[in-house]
């Protein structure tokens, strides 16, 4: 490795691994693959075939060996060899909810969903493409990150990950005036949070010259650029991985410290590529 989370050419590591799953966590991690096999048949037989799953993958802190039991949530990718259906997303919140129900280890589950075709596309090259070949583990199929390319901690990367913030903030803050119980709100700033900090994150990445998922981490590296925030974005860290029901967190987040981050990033790499 060559530090900061790149290989020794300087490429961005994938950063998990199934042998970094901790033993807490490996009933879970074999659950989750039988679960998807059962529901959407054995990968990599093509729409042809019958088969709707081409690949599946799991990420997050499980692969990274950083999970705490009781605390983490399990997150899953299905690539598709179609664009998913409303069939297959039945299926899929059928799977997250026996999961969650069948082991106290996680907290939570969530699977995302996509074609293969749209994964490998020039559109998403280096927002989802960089998503699979860099951050996802391969749980099943053949991995897709044999076609992507190596990635970089450059500009572009860094506009076409998280370069929409600013598209994200009403729907926030329609949610939290919506949120009623401390469960709702508590959901809400775990994810809020998280976003935030990869955003800040990802902001002075190419400065840093380097790659972290950990919330921790990130805060502390976008401080060093930006001490006049470094507070906040300790704070929203600290959230993300407790998160909070006070209202006046998710204040902060969404309505000071989220509007101000949206323009510095707008400003320092321009704004994502907008989607169909």
């Amino acid at each position: 490795m060559g530090g900061r989370g790149l290989d020794v050419e300087g490429s961005i590591a994938r950063e998990g691994a199934l042998s970094r799953v901790q033993g807490a966590f490996v009933d879970v991690v074999d659950a989750a693959r039988t679960r998807i096999t059962e529901s959407f048949g054995a990968a990599g037989q093509g729409a042809d075939g019958g088969g709707r799953l081409h690949s599946a993958y799991i990420y997050g802190s499980i692969p990274r060996g950083t999970a705490i039991s009781g605390v983490s949530d399990l997150d899953l990718l299905l690539a598709l060899n179609t664009e998913p259906t409303e069939a297959d997303r039945a299926d899929a919140k059928s799977i997250e909810q026996a999961l969650d129900r069948s082991f106290a280890q996680i907290d939570g589950v969530g699977i995302l969903l996509f074609s293969a075709r749209t994964l490998l596309s020039e559109l998403e090259r280096h927002d989802l493409g960089f998503f699979v070949a860099c951050l996802c583990t391969p749980l099943l199929g053949d991995d897709l990150a044999d076609h992507l390319p190596r990635y970089r901690p450059t500009p572009l990367l860094a506009r076409e990950t998280n370069g929409d913030l600013s598209l994200a903030l009403p729907g926030w803050r329609s949610q939290a005036a919506e949120a009623n119980t401390d469960n709702q709100r508590k959901a809400l700033s775990r994810l809020v949070a998280r976003r935030i900090v990869r955003t800040g994150f990802t902001l002075i990445m190419p400065r840093w010259g380097g790659w972290t998922s950990d919330l921790g981490e990130s805060a502390e590296a976008f401080g060093f650029y930006y001490p006049e925030r470094a507070g906040q974005m300790s704070r929203a860290a600290t959230t993300g991985r407790t998160p909070s029901p006070t209202p006046a967190v998710l204040r902060e987040l969404i309505d000071d410290l989220g509007p101000w981050l949206a323009a510095e990033y707008a400003a320092v790499h321009g704004e994502k590529t907008l989607r169909p």
